[in-house]
């Protein structure tokens, strides 16, 4: 009896909660209701009111523009409870700065102090570049970047080749000149891991080809380069296509690329088309190392007014470049360095048959990163005379390096060039500076 008696007790307490409960999810329910009909209600209104608002085809276009706003105007005050007499409109021609493209200028300034002529042109302002970089659509984008470059602070490899020498232009330095360095439009992310550039570019021949001066991990670029290729290197106007492989282990690219020959070096006077193709393949061996290789070849007709040949150059590379994913912006170490090959054919020229020569070149470089600004470096380049097989010639460059900001670099730099000329000892310290976005490439 006494358990009973709790059960109904325990029942009696319950019960009525339980009423409750389902009294009060009911009326939540029943609230929820009414509010979607009342939510449907102003619909079908909304939706009466715009086809009342449509006016017959042969209206007024300007009428029908006129009541397709005023219905479109209506939802909002339905819904929020605004009187539309309050709301204010703005015209998109304010965001027109939105189509304008990203600007960025780099400066690169040298102080130099040469052996001989310690007194003479110590400061050369370079280059100054300005780009222009532009999203033109989803699938394309053009950039163009104009410098204007001073001569000045190079070192003549050889006679006529490589550098500027000591000739000098009014005012103690070399002559200026303002050009088009590159412009191009490029398509990416086509189907096949596609990409297409179309202009004047610098092209993929090896790595360093194609950065600017002012991004080198030198004063400038290495004596091969300069000796082949001359000094500002290989920029050709063509179309050049890449292709990221779908498969693995690794990364594998390709790029073949098609231009006018413009390249003083390898092809003189001609304008006949060149060839270039270049593989790169990339491999981690671990989450803070990885090794690169990279094979580039160069063809084309090298035109003179006695005569033309078969001029190539074939170039191999290779990195091996340790950054720790933990410290990766206070400890870096990168080794890389290349083999080129100069093949000239035979040719007949007005005076006899001239015979195939060709010529080697190689550098090798060392950079440590030992702190956050603060990156040692060194380098060694060695070249042969394409145009006299006994003639060799050699550099070391040792550099310290400290970036006070992202923007604002600071660099030393002391060269050792010995050549048929005899040794030079020259002194340098290069100050680069950047303005606005100037966003690194993918290569």
């Amino acid at each position: 009896m006494r358990v009973l008696s709790a059960a109904v007790l325990a029942a009696m307490i319950v019960c009525p909660q339980l009423v409750a409960a389902q009294e009060e999810e009911q009326d939540s329910l029943r609230s929820e209701i009414a509010r979607l009909e009342a939510r449907l209600d102003s619909l079908v209104a909304q939706i009466e009111g715009m086809e009342l608002a449509v006016p017959a085809e042969d209206d007024d276009p300007i009428a029908r523009l006129r009541a397709a706003a005023a219905a479109a105007g209506a939802e909002q005050p339905r819904e929020t409870g605004a009187d539309p007499e309050d709301q204010q409109f703005s015209g998109r021609q304010r965001s027109l700065q939105a189509l304008n493209p990203e600007i960025s200028v780099t400066g690169d300034i040298f102080a130099q102090f040469r052996e001989g002529s310690i007194d003479e042109n110590n400061f050369i302002p370079r280059e100054f570049e300005f780009s222009f970089i532009s999203a033109l659509d989803p699938y394309s984008r053009a950039k163009i970047y104009v410098a204007h470059h001073e001569e000045g602070g190079d070192l003549e490899i050889f006679e006529g080749l490589g550098g500027h020498g000591e000739e000098e232009g009014e005012g103690g330095h070399g002559g200026a000149s303002t050009e088009i360095e590159e412009g191009y439009l490029e398509w990416v992310n086509l189907p096949g891991g596609l990409s297409v550039t179309v202009g004047r570019f610098r092209q993929r021949f090896g790595t360093f080809n194609r950065w600017h001066g002012h991004a080198l991990p030198g004063s400038g670029y290495f004596l091969p380069y300069q000796v082949f290729l001359g000094e500002e290197g290989l920029a050709q106007t063509g179309v050049s296509v890449h292709w990221l492989a779908p498969f693995g282990p690794g990364a594998y690219e390709a790029w073949f690329e098609v231009t006018r020959s413009g390249n003083e070096s390898m092809f003189g006077e001609s304008n006949e088309p060149s060839f270039l193709g270049h593989v790169n393949a990339f491999w981690e061996l671990s989450p803070s190392t990885y090794f690169e290789l990279g094979l580039s070849g160069l063809t084309g007709d090298h035109v003179e007014e006695d005569g033309r040949f078969r001029n190539q150059l074939l170039s191999a590379e290779a990195a091996l470049n340790w950054r720790p994913p933990e410290r990766g912006r206070y400890r870096e170490v990168n080794l890389r360095g290349a083999l080129l090959f100069n093949d000239r054919a035979a040719h007949v020229t007005a005076t006899g048959t001239e015979p195939a020569t060709s010529a080697m070149g190689a550098w090798a470089l060392a950079d440590f990163r030992f702190s956050e600004q603060w990156i040692v470096g060194t380098r060694f380049d060695w070249v042969e005379n394409p145009t006299l097989a006994d003639e060799s010639a050699w550099m070391l460059a040792p550099t310290l390096t400290w970036w006070q900001s992202e923007w604002v670099r600071i660099r030393a730099e002391y060269n050792l060039l010995d050549n048929p000329e005899g040794r030079t000892n020259q002194l340098l310290l290069q100050f680069t500076l950047s303005m606005g976005p100037h966003k690194h490439e993918t290569y």
